[in-house]
Formats: C-alpha cells, structure tokens, sequence
C-alpha cells in the first residue's frame, strides 16, 4: 500500500508496466528521464500540438477545433507566451488493475514557467500519456523531445470494483496525441 520505491517500479516494468523502460535515471546533458527513488520520469515524443488562437477559435473540450493548433513534429518546440502544447509520452504504459499513477510536472520546466497538467492514470488504464503544458510567461518558452517532462508517482491499493478497462474509458489504449472525447 502507498507510494511504491524503484525497485517496486523495476519489477513492474519487467512484466510491461512501461515500455520502453530505462533502470536508471538518465541525465547527463538532458532533462532526467527514467527510474527515479519513488517514480518514473517520462519523455515528449517528437510529436506537438501547439495552441494558437490565429482564427479565434474557442477551446471547448466537447468539440476541439482543429484550427485551434498547429501539428509539428521536431527534436524541440516553442511554446508561444500564455499558450500550451500537447504532447505524448514516448513510453506506453500499461496500469495494473490496483495501482494508479499520478503525473506531476518537473520543476526544471516549472522554474522557467512551463506548468504540466496533473493528470491521472486509473487502475487497468494503457496507452500513451496525453500530455498538456502550460507556458505561463510572457515569453516564448522551450521543450524538448526525448527528455523529461513528467514524473510518474504510483500508488498501489486494493482493485477498484471497476477499472478504466472495465467501463471501457474513452481513452483506453490511445496512440499518440489524443484530443478530448465526450
């Protein structure tokens, strides 16, 4: 029960937890990515949705409009000032029936301003993480693919009555960057 050590992580990553899984913390010369003491921290694939309100289109999570951003694909992206990407995790996750995983920003980004969504990983959820960052700042703002942008903190209980692959969630074994559905 609680928040689950690396070494919980490492075993649950040999029966397909994370894939691809790194054992070690990774940090030379990048954002750290990888097993952390108490988490995992994940990476930005080369793949973005930067928001940009050029033809003032409304953010309505019951009907995104495509207008609404810009599909790029590159190594690093600028966040334009008070704007956000969506990005997706290189890792595919695969959540056991009775643990859920929280993402939590990483402070390098949150010290110059870029604020990661908290979101949550329900028990018997899969997929890749749908990511979401804030640019906070006045100023353009920089991510990089490859790198951390989220830590992965698990938290293991009893199984729910239902999990996320029981009621069949929305965004069950999503690919890629995955929009909201209703």
């Amino acid at each position: 029960m609680g928040i689950k050590p690396d070494r919980w992580i490492r075993e649950k990553a040999k029966q397909g937890m994370i894939e691809p899984f790194e054992e070690r913390l990774v940090r030379d010369g990048v954002i750290s990515y990888g097993l952390t003491s108490f988490g995992y921290d994940l990476r930005a694939a080369r793949e973005w949705k930067i928001f940009a309100n050029v033809f003032h289109t409304i953010a309505d999570p019951k009907g995104l409009d495509p207008k609404s951003f810009v599909d790029y694909e590159g190594d690093e992206v600028i966040i334009p000032p008070n704007s956000f990407v969506l990005a997706r995790s290189i890792e595919y996750i695969r959540m056991p029936d009775n643990v859920m995983a929280i993402a939590i920003g990483k402070s390098t980004y949150a010290r110059v301003g870029i604020v990661a969504n908290i979101t949550p990983l329900e028990p018997g959820w899969e997929g890749h993480v749908t990511l979401e960052f804030s640019n906070t700042t006045p100023l353009p703002a920089k991510m990089y693919a490859g790198e951390g942008v989220v830590q992965l903190v698990f938290f293991e209980g009893e199984r729910p009555e239902v999990t996320y692959a029981d009621r069949k969630g929305k965004y069950q074994g999503q690919q890629g960057i995955t929009l909201p559905r209703i």
